[in-house]
């Protein structure tokens, strides 16, 4: 059982993210436009009758401060090191190791990441993982694109994603993607 969730801001590019640590190690990365209160469900299963505490200092120890700035900088770094805790079924941490397994600059689609874990016809709940993907950018459910070769969708806004596509100098997406998604 989970006993501690500390959290921390982060700020990336003028905005503040916020990252989240089990005593496990990191379990959540929430974008800008998110806060706390929109995961208050998900903290209440996590550490039943607990508080998350501020603590940058636990999270800077995970090594993810450094490892995001140097990513927004334009550094490629492994992710090895970086303590994680994810919390999911058994089918999403199959999506979500095989999300670590994309190269930095490197798309797949949904289906090839289906195939990929040996579930074919799976390409809907790979979305479906794929979008519940709670350390985005370190396990980069950015570079998930249509068969189309399109955007789709992205929790973080198709404008960030295009932007962490661009960083990572990923050329050839075109646009798309469901109207709920176009921040």
């Amino acid at each position: 059982m989970r006993t501690d969730l500390m959290w921390a801001k982060q700020n990336l590019e003028g905005r503040d993210w916020l990252v989240l640590a089990t005593e496990r190690g990191l379990c959540r990365i929430i974008f800008p436009h998110e806060g706390l209160k929109d995961f208050q469900s998900w903290i209440s299963r996590i550490i039943p009758g607990g508080t998350p505490r501020e603590d940058e200092e636990a999270l800077r120890r995970t090594g993810i401060s450094d490892w995001l700035q140097a990513y927004f900088a334009g550094e490629h770094n492994p992710i090895s090191g970086i303590p994680l805790d994810l919390i999911g079924t058994a089918f999403q941490q199959q999506v979500w190791e095989e999300l670590g397994r994309v190269p930095y600059g490197e798309t797949r689609t949904y289906g090839e990441i289906a195939a990929a874990i040996g579930k074919p016809q799976a390409v809907r709940a790979v979305g479906a993982a794929n979008g519940a993907n709670p350390i985005p950018v370190l396990l980069p459910c950015h570079r998930i694109i249509g068969a189309d070769r399109k955007l789709t969708g992205f929790r973080g806004g198709l404008e960030m994603k295009r932007k962490l596509l661009d960083l990572e100098g990923i050329k050839g997406v075109g646009d798309g993607g469901h109207a709920r998604f176009q921040f």
